[in-house]
């Protein structure tokens, strides 16, 4: 974060961006905030909670020029790992090979996580730096997940500077195909044994009984 900074939320709430906010009558509420503390600025263990459980993650970056570009990273629930409070790496896997966000790293640290689970209507921003580590096999190791099939390229380190968490509003609620399968897999099973308890209680209790129905 910036030396010159008073509260954490100034990473984005620039000068400008309060003087907007002032126009549009909402700087009295991020004061509020502000009074408050601001916005936190390392990983607590809700936050790691909730990165660990994410499958996918949007990464910010922009070159020299100010010219940003936004890029996804995927992999099973646990590919982004919480180092310490203050750092998330994940690896970076081989994919179309254009290098922008390598590209941007190198030349402007500065960089953007935004996170969504649709499932529960959260999102959560962070800001911060972040480098490639290249040739560090150990790393790539520790960090790879297990089972995985991808070819692992570099990895990247996320140094947390200040986060925040959105309100629900506008966010569709959507929900992973492997969850909806594993819920059709219960109630499926949970059907066939209220089947097998309906057909129990219809047979006879005692000879000569006859099912009523």
């Amino acid at each position: 974060m910036p030396a010159a900074t008073t509260f954490s939320s100034d990473i984005a709430f620039t000068p400008t961006v309060k003087a907007i906010q002032s126009q549009k009558g909402s700087r009295h509420a991020y004061e509020r905030v502000e009074a408050r503390g601001s916005w936190q600025t390392a990983i607590t263990a809700e936050l790691r909670g909730f990165i660990e459980a994410q499958r996918s993650v949007f990464l910010a970056t922009a070159n020299l020029d100010g010219q940003p570009t936004i890029q996804h990273r995927g992999g099973p629930a646990g590919f982004l790992k919480v180092l310490n409070e203050k750092t998330i790496a994940f690896v970076d896997f081989i994919g179309n090979r254009q290098y922008i966000t390598l590209g941007n790293l190198s030349e402007n640290p500065k960089a953007h996580l935004f996170l969504i689970d649709y499932a529960h209507r959260r999102r959560i921003k962070i800001w911060g730096t972040a480098r490639a580590v290249e040739g560090d096999g150990d790393l790539v190791a520790k960090l790879m997940p297990q089972g995985y099939k991808a070819r692992p390229e570099q990895v990247i380190l996320f140094a947390v500077s200040a986060w925040d968490a959105n309100c629900p509003q506008h966010i569709p609620q959507r929900f992973e195909a492997e969850d909806v399968a594993a819920s059709l897999v219960q109630r499926d099973t949970r059907i066939r044994e209220l089947e097998a308890e309906v057909q129990r209680l219809r047979v006879p209790t005692y000879p000569g009984e006859r099912n009523s129905t």
